[in-house]
């Protein structure tokens, strides 16, 4: 059975830096590609982060580009997300996904 757990969320001063960690366990990791989203209230979930099998590629949405970075560990078979200069539009709730699976979600909220 395939699963994401996504951990690392949590309240954060604006300017502020946190890194969410994704573990996929139950089937094959390293040959997928992996995503990072992300849902405001009363918004639709967002697309913010690529990273290919390998690494070799990584996209990002304007939005978070210059600030966020995406990084993995196939051996480890987790994903990492680092925030920097968190912003308060920032707070949502930060899933990630590969092979068509979801995480439940880590809530981050960027408040003074």
């Amino acid at each position: 059975q395939v699963q994401l757990v996504e951990t690392g969320g949590g309240l954060v001063q604006p300017g502020g830096s946190l890194t969410l960690s994704c573990v996929f366990s139950g089937s094959s990791f390293t040959d997928q590609t992996m995503y990072w989203y992300r849902q405001a209230p009363g918004k639709e979930r967002e697309w913010i982060a690529t990273v290919s099998s390998a690494s070799l590629l990584k996209k990002y949405a304007d939005s978070v580009k210059g600030r966020f970075t995406v990084s993995r560990d196939n051996r480890q078979r987790t994903m990492w997300l680092r925030m920097n200069s968190l912003i308060s539009e920032d707070t949502a709730v930060y899933y990630c996904s590969g092979n068509g699976f979801w995480g439940q979600g880590t809530q981050v909220t960027v408040s003074s």
